[in-house]
């Protein structure tokens, strides 16, 4: 076995790697291309079982399935690159997958429905309307106006005491509708006030260490427009 590909299977599964016993269904891998392009990027080991052990694929066939879940179930298309690596008449196909600026990509399930998804340690989990919104922004060339009214406030003021908030927890204590809290959410993400921060199967919202509220309040007036350079 290569040093190269015994390094990597000792890292187990994470962030940026996961691996595949083999390919049965092109609309499940393309779930792991899009978790991956939508996050930091990462690669598959086919041929790997969860624990680590090699099984070895037939890579040709293995590399056009991958093929198929990059181009045909997930939009917009995924560039990937490939490796074969060759273990006691073995092979293990390496696919890699960098993170995209033409995200978010989504892949379509069984029923013909597109999701977005996002990697989270070793899991391929669904992006909220947030995160979709974020990056949605991300890659245009427009810039926000948001109105620091006394609803943005009480979010601040909120978060200097408690580590997070939910949109549903922020609406209730806000006194406003679940969609303005979301929209406020999505715009303080955007300028970078407010980060994710991941709980169980949800997402929750905190203060950005590098936020400094009373130079932003100073700079603010009446609103804040953000632009792109």
């Amino acid at each position: 076995m290569s040093n190269y590909l015994l390094r990597l299977i000792e890292q187990g599964e994470h962030q940026q790697q996961d691996f595949k016993y083999c390919i049965s269904d092109s609309k499940k891998i393309a779930r792991s291309l899009v978790a991956f392009a939508n996050t930091d990027g990462g690669r598959l080991l086919i041929g790997v079982k969860d624990n680590g052990n090699i099984t070895g694929v037939r890579s040709e066939e293995e590399y056009y399935m991958v093929e198929a879940a990059a181009k045909i179930y997930s939009k917009p298309m995924i560039a990937f690159t490939t490796r074969q690596h060759f273990v006691d008449g073995k092979t293990v196909l390496e696919v890699k997958i960098e993170p995209s600026a033409d995200k978010p990509h989504y892949a379509v399930d069984e029923n013909g429905k597109w999701w977005a998804y996002f990697r989270k340690a070793d899991e391929n989990r669904l992006a909220n309307k947030v995160m979709l919104e974020v990056w949605k922004n991300q890659k245009s060339t427009d810039g926000i106006l948001i109105n620091y009214s006394e609803a943005e406030k009480v979010l601040l003021d909120y978060l200097e005491n408690h580590e997070k908030v939910s949109v549903g927890k922020y609406a209730r204590i806000a006194h406003i509708p679940y969609k303005k809290a979301e929209q406020i959410i999505i715009n303080f993400r955007i300028l970078e006030i407010l980060k994710d921060c991941f709980a169980d199967n949800r997402i929750d919202y905190c203060i950005n260490e590098e936020f400094d509220r009373q130079e932003w309040e100073t700079k603010t007036s009446g609103g804040l427009l953000k632009s792109k350079s």
